[in-house]
């Protein structure tokens, strides 16, 4: 099982991994109240958007190669 702070370093990568000019930056006192089963709900939540993210741009890649041929 992941510490604590390995799951608010990960939580950190997940956001940080958009392509964004800004980083965030997460002070582990912040959410060291949370247990460990609620940081990896949020971790799940932030890979679920991830995806529908990235289907979504596909479906939109897709939709560009119909026109643009």
């Amino acid at each position: 099982m992941s510490s604590k702070r390995e799951l608010i370093e990960d939580i950190q990568n997940l956001l940080n991994n958009y392509d964004t000019k800004s980083t965030t930056v997460i002070d582990p006192a912040l959410l060291e109240f949370m247990d460990n089963n609620t940081l990896v709900n949020i971790i799940d939540t932030l890979l679920i958007q991830k995806e529908n993210a990235k289907e979504s741009d596909i479906h939109w890649l897709e939709n560009f190669k119909k026109f643009s041929n």
